[in-house]
C-alpha cells in the first residue's frame, strides 16, 4: 500500500510545492481536486484534456519525485434540482474521467449527489425514516427516476473510459452507506464503487471493518480520515448533529486526524481487513481537522498509518 495526501489544504500553494510538502511529509501519492467542491487548483483541466505535452509535463511533476496520483475527484451535485448544477457537475465528472484515462489514473472520486423530493421541487431532500409514509414515495423517486438513470449512464461512461467510480459514502447524500453503495453498483455496474472515507461511517456507529468486509472488491479507492465521537453530546442528543463544524464543544461528533478519533489498533484493523478483501493501493489522507493545522494534523496521520500500513507482500505460509 501507499499513502497519499488529498491536496486541497495546499490550495494556495502551486502544484510542485505542494508536491514537496507532501513528500516531504512522508507521503508517495496524490489526490487531485479537478473542480466542484474540492476545486481544480492543483489540475488544469481543460489545458491536460487538450494538449498532450502538458499531459506529460504534468505527470513528470509526480514521478520525478516518486510519487503517483492516487485518485482525481470531483465531489459535486451530478443529481441536484438544480439544472444548471447538475449540468456542471456531469460536465465536470465526464472531463475528469476523460482526463484519468489520459492520464492512466484508475479512480475518479465523486459524491452520489442528492435529488429533490418530487418533480418540480427546488431543494434535495434527504430521507432517513420510512415514516410518515412520503417519505417512500420520496425515495422510489429519488431512486427509480433520478438516481438509478444518472449513475447507469455514468457507470457506462467510465467503464468505456477504462475507469472506475469511487462513490463516497456520504450523510445528506443518495449514497451515504454500505447498502445503499451496494444497491447502486447492483443497479448499474462494476465500474461503480466506493471510495471508503471511514469517518462518515464512525459517526453513524458503523464498524469499519465489517463494513469493509461487506464492500470487498467494491473498495477502489480509501480516504485517511478519522471522527470522534462526543460521549457527552451524543448521550444528549445522538449523532446527527447539524451545528457548524466550528462549533466542537456542541457537536456530538467532529473530524479528527488519523489517530484522534480511534487509535492505532482500530487502523491497523482496517488495513488488515483492507488487504483480506484485496485492496492494496493508497489511503489517501484527507485533513479535515479544525483542530490541527494542515501539516502537523496530515504529519500525525502519516505518522499513525506507517505504523498501521503493511507495504510488502505477505510471505509464503512455510509453517502451514
Amino acid at each position: 500500500m501507499r499513502i497519499g495526501v488529498f491536496t486541497p489544504p495546499y490550495q494556495n500553494e502551486p502544484l510542485e510545492k505542494a508536491l514537496d510538502i507532501i513528500k516531504t511529509l512522508g507521503a508517495t501519492a496524490a489526490e487531485i481536486g479537478t473542480g466542484g467542491y474540492p476545486g481544480s487548483h492543483h489540475c488544469p483541466v481543460d489545458e491536460l484534456l487538450e494538449n498532450e505535452e502538458k499531459r506529460k509535463k504534468y505527470l513528470s511533476g509526480f514521478s520525478s519525485r516518486g510519487m503517483i496520483i492516487s485518485a482525481l475527484s470531483c465531489h459535486y451535485e451530478p443529481l441536484s434540482p438544480d439544472e444548471k448544477i447538475a449540468k456542471e457537475s456531469d460536465d465536470l465528472f465526464r472531463k475528469t474521467v476523460e482526463l484519468a484515462q489520459h492520464l492512466q489514473v484508475p479512480v475518479v472520486n465523486v459524491l452520489s449527489g442528492l435529488p429533490a423530493g418530487a418533480p418540480g421541487d427546488r431543494m434535495p431532500n434527504w430521507v432517513t425514516c420510512p415514516w410518515p409514509p412520503h417519505f417512500l414515495e420520496i425515495l422510489e423517486y429519488q431512486w427509480e427516476k433520478v438516481g438509478i438513470p444518472y449513475w447507469s449512464k455514468a457507470e457506462k461512461y467510465a467503464r468505456d473510459h477504462g475507469v472506475k467510480i469511487g462513490i463516497e459514502m456520504h450523510p445528506g447524500m443518495l449514497i451515504y452507506n454500505v447498502e445503499t453503495l451496494l444497491r447502486m453498483r447492483a443497479e448499474t455496474g462494476p465500474a461503480l464503487g466506493a471510495n471508503f472515507d471511514p469517518s462518515h461511517l464512525f459517526w453513524n456507529g458503523v464498524d469499519a471493518v465489517a463494513a469493509i468486509r461487506k464492500l470487498g472488491e467494491a473498495i477502489f479507492h480509501v480516504h485517511g480520515k478519522d471522527s470522534y465521537i462526543d460521549p457527552f453530546n451524543t448521550a444528549i442528543n445522538g449523532c446527527n448533529d447539524h451545528k457548524p463544524y466550528g462549533n466542537i464543544p456542541e457537536r456530538s461528533w467532529t473530524f479528527r486526524a488519523i489517530g484522534y478519533g480511534h487509535d492505532t489498533k482500530v487502523w491497523k484493523d482496517i488495513v488488515s481487513a483492507l488487504r483480506m478483501v484485496g485492496y492494496d493501493y493508497v489511503i489517501s489522507i484527507e485533513h479535515e481537522d479544525a483542530l490541527m493545522s494542515f501539516d502537523e494534523g496530515i504529519l500525525k496521520g502519516i505518522s499513525v498509518l506507517k505504523n498501521a500500513v503493511t507495504f510488502e507482500e505477505p510471505g509464503e505460509l512455510f509453517w502451514a
